[in-house]
């Protein structure tokens, strides 16, 4: 079982170094007691990074997945003489990569509910990769609603709204399940509690992926017209078009 350390708050998507011990070695990977690496799900990526060991070695992280309660975490190169069930390991994360995707998974919750807000269509899918994100809609975007996406993304960076996280307990959501909520992706039975991102005044979403403490981060982003999706739905995409501002060190 992995400890996800970067599940309780935001600023645990801000560590970029950290220390565990290995639990487990699958052929070409290895397994953590604890990590901040980021596996694919929700349509965000999963990390990259290096893992170090105590001598000095290092092998890259090129993929990081889930499996049951582990995290599994693919290495270049898995012969490392030291590295063996209980040695302990410096997991770096390729911080560039990490806060593209905290940027494009915290403009996609602002965009969808932007689009939830003006025509009451929920998003099916959203899949982010590189510099680019899609949020796939469960209807057809009406030509009627013209939705300044760039202007309301630059007035959330110039007037930062916080983004929060809480943990809310599965009964108590079911009851309510976040009113207003703009994603249609029901939560697996049993996920208990719901960790909850809230962006203030704004989306409030069950998510389990790594995000901005403030919208000041997202940056400059161009959004695509909306395109018409073989089923006659929409899809809504955009990129980052800058760096985005320079964020402090952990």
């Amino acid at each position: 079982m992995t400890e996800l350390a970067y599940l309780p708050d935001v600023a645990s998507a801000y560590v970029r170094s950290f220390r565990a011990h290995v639990t487990a070695q699958p052929p070409g990977a290895i397994v953590l007691d604890r990590t901040y690496f980021y596996p694919a799900g929700g349509g965000q990526p999963g990390d990259r990074g290096v893992v170090r060991l105590a001598n000095g070695s290092e092998t890259r992280v090129v993929d990081v997945t889930k499996s049951g309660p582990s995290v599994i975490h693919r290495l270049k190169m898995a012969n490392l003489p030291m590295l063996a069930v209980g040695a302990e390991v410096e997991g770096t994360i390729d911080w560039v990569r990490r806060h593209r995707h905290m940027r494009l998974h915290t403009a996609q919750h602002f965009v969808s509910a932007q689009i939830f807000a003006a025509t009451r269509l929920r998003t099916r899918k959203a899949v982010m990769g590189g510099i680019r994100a899609t949020i796939d809609l469960e209807g057809p975007l009406p030509k009627t609603d013209r939705i300044d996406f760039e202007g309301a993304l630059r007035e959330a960076v110039e007037h930062p709204r916080p983004v929060s996280i809480r943990f809310v307990a599965r009964e108590e959501w079911d009851r309510n399940p976040a009113s207003e909520r703009s994603g249609l992706v029901p939560l697996p039975p049993q996920v208990d509690p719901v960790r909850v991102v809230e962006i203030a005044g704004w989306d409030v979403c069950p998510c389990g992926g790594t995000h901005l403490c403030s919208t000041s981060e997202i940056g400059r982003v161009i959004v695509e017209p909306p395109q018409r999706l073989m089923d006659g739905s929409s899809q809504v995409a955009f990129t980052l078009a800058d760096d985005g501002p320079s964020t402090p060190d952990a």
